[in-house]
């Protein structure tokens, strides 16, 4: 997806080539905001499949909502299924900032060039199941021409940063991430973002 403002691709592949991935994402791009979920079914198959994607419905309903309450009503329809990890994040474009929040392995990297740092939140341990849950919803405020990963456990990413510093177009970054990061037995989801300057 290239839009105005932002610029996004994505990356997955199921384990093992099964029919069902237990990866699921959504994201959207409006005049305001873009919103974006990465969820990890708890194990693989279409129990997995399942999980991740209610977690991704409720989120396309309700994108409109704050990251906080989202998070709430994925952990909601997780209720009698096997649940999933989850990671929420939200960018408005006027206030050129993310709002992110996440339970699980599901992990965030936000690289600013100009301060050539790395913003890399922890997520809460543990994952959406329908039962009581604290959740850890944190901003940050992003600079123009700054870069972000979303990724699922599948992918052992080192050295996020030297990846989102490199001045290459979004598809070749992909392809070297994906060249140099070792397969694993794993579904496997990653969302490499671009903010554009306007």
């Amino acid at each position: 997806m290239r839009e105005e403002k932002i610029e996004v691709l994505v990356s997955q592949s199921s384990k093992d080539g099964m029919i069902y991935c237990g990866d699921d994402y959504f994201f959207l791009h409006t005049k305001e905001y873009f919103v974006c979920v990465l969820a990890d079914g708890l194990g693989s198959g279409k129990s997995a499949y399942e999980s991740s994607h209610a977690v991704i419905e409720v989120v396309k309903r309700n994108h409109e909502l704050d990251v906080e309450l989202l998070m709430e009503d994925c952990n909601r329809v997780l209720i009698d299924k096997r649940g999933a990890a989850v990671s929420i994040l939200k960018i408005y474009y006027e206030k050129n900032e993310f709002v992110y929040s996440s339970v699980g392995n599901v992990r965030f990297f936000l690289y600013n060039p100009s301060v050539d740092k790395l913003v890399y939140p922890l997520p809460v341990t543990g994952y959406l199941s329908g039962r009581k849950q604290k959740y850890r919803t944190q901003s940050f405020k992003y600079e123009p021409n700054a870069k972000f990963i979303l990724r699922s456990d599948g992918l052992e990413l080192k050295g996020a940063k030297s990846y989102l510093k490199r001045l290459v177009p979004i598809d070749k970054n992909a392809r070297c991430i994906l060249e140099s990061s070792p397969a694993t037995a794993d579904d496997t989801t990653f969302i490499l973002g671009s903010l554009l300057s306007s």
